[in-house]
């Protein structure tokens, strides 16, 4: 089932050429860089990083909305290392994610909950649910 937007709050716009050997240019020029494969020598980031750190950045705001929700106080030094692993499966190619949450000084269990609140409502979450391997990792 796809949820219906009934609010469009942003549009993020880009214009690529090359793939993964080209280049991507936002539309208000605040994005220009440079693409490379996976792995090779070439200048510039890949699909791979450029979703672990969009995701990243959307869970840390997740965390907040969650942390808003029960009334916890984050720490100042939220992070997520996120890791976008890039695979095959015979022929077809395939992604799978983890995500490493440090919620430092936070009890397991509370830090936990803010978590699994977080994935739920992380927009990134909701995209890649149920269609790609995910880990969401306390570390």
């Amino acid at each position: 089932m796809i949820n219906a937007i009934d609010n469009v709050i942003y549009t993020g716009k880009t214009h690529t050429t090359g793939g993964r050997n080209g280049e991507s240019q936002s539309s208000d020029g605040r994005l220009d860089i440079k693409l490379s494969a996976p792995g090779s020598s070439g200048p510039g980031t890949n699909p791979e990083q450029l979703l672990a750190a969009g995701w990243s950045a959307c869970f840390i705001g997740a965390i907040g909305k969650a942390a808003a929700t029960l009334k916890v106080s984050l720490p100042s030094d939220v992070a997520v290392d996120a890791e976008i692993d890039l695979g095959t499966d015979g022929s077809a190619y395939f992604l799978r994610a983890r995500l490493n949450v440090s919620l430092p000084g936070l009890a397991p269990e509370i830090a936990r909950e803010l978590v699994d609140t977080a994935h739920s409502l992380c927009p990134y979450s909701k995209a890649t649910r149920g269609n790609i391997d995910v880990e969401i990792n306390l570390i």
